[in-house]
């Protein structure tokens, strides 16, 4: 049998147990501290998109009303803002917009969406807004999408910046008689290399090009289509002065590119 080895020193055993314990004790302790302070700065975090929230809303309530007094509040005195329109202004050019809806007008806007990104005494807020406007009986729908930048001051925390962006939706489609709608179907051209193919189905047209997935455009007029989910291009087809279709051009952002209509007798490109 073999013989056991004993150690050493038998009682340093305790003293060891007692390190260890220390050991996990203080672990534990720094942990606890660390998890106490991100609780604090999350509960700080939460306080703070609580409290620009609510004073975001005041000054979205402040628009219809033409409040200049809470915008006066609010705004830092070297603020800047770019709208919708891409109008750029300061603080007094702000404050100097600001008038009441006219008659027959009722708006109202709320946020949807905010989010927030903080660091020192900066923070940084996106928020997407609705607005609903009675315009003489005919009720209206729009969303913005705004980026403020907020910071903070002796006086508290004071809007710097702000652009604001309409959330662009797809227009309304209309219907269009099989005939007329099939009457763009044929081959266009961009370049000697680049053509594409339009044929027609049900109520939309199907455009393909080689090496790309076929997209669907739909009419909002006659002679006008769009891309579902890409308001901002345009298709518009042009017609010469007997009515035939001779090409179309891809309108994005009031920039057009041409393309030109392909004989029905032109070989496949």
């Amino acid at each position: 049998m073999r013989k056991r080895t004993l150690p050493s020193n038998p009682k340093s055993r305790p003293v060891r147990l007692i390190a260890f314990v220390l050991a996990v004790g203080a672990t534990a302790a720094a942990h606890a501290q660390v998890t106490a302070a991100r609780a604090t700065d999350a509960a700080g975090s939460e306080a703070l998109a609580a409290e620009l929230r609510h004073n975001t809303q005041l000054l979205l309530d402040a628009i219809a009303p033409g409040d200049v007094a809470v915008w006066d509040k609010w705004l830092d005195p070297a603020a800047l803002q770019v709208d919708e329109n891409d109008v750029v202004r300061g603080k007094p050019e702000i404050l100097a917009e600001l008038k009441p809806l006219g008659p027959g007008l009722v708006g109202h806007l709320y946020i949807d969406d905010f989010r927030i990104a903080v660091s020192d005494n900066v923070a940084v807020v996106t928020h997407e807004d609705n607005e609903t406007l009675d315009y003489h009986g005919q009720m209206l729908r729009s969303r913005f999408r705004t980026t403020d930048t907020w910071h903070k001051t002796p006086d508290g925390w004071r809007l710097l910046g702000s652009q604001a962006l309409a959330v662009l939706q797809d227009p309304p489609s209309v219907s269009l008689d099989h005939p007329t709608l099939c009457s763009y179907a044929g081959r266009y051209a961009l370049t000697s290399t680049i053509v594409a193919t339009i044929r027609c189905a049900d109520d939309r047209l199907l455009v393909a090009r080689k090496g790309q997935p076929e997209r669907t455009f739909l009419p909002e007029l006659k002679d006008v289509f769009f891309e579902p989910g890409q308001p901002r291009t345009r298709r518009i087809f042009v017609r010469d002065a007997g009515g035939r279709v001779t090409g179309f051009v891809e309108r994005r952002e009031a920039r057009d590119v041409r393309w030109v209509r392909q004989p029905e007798s032109s070989s496949q490109g």
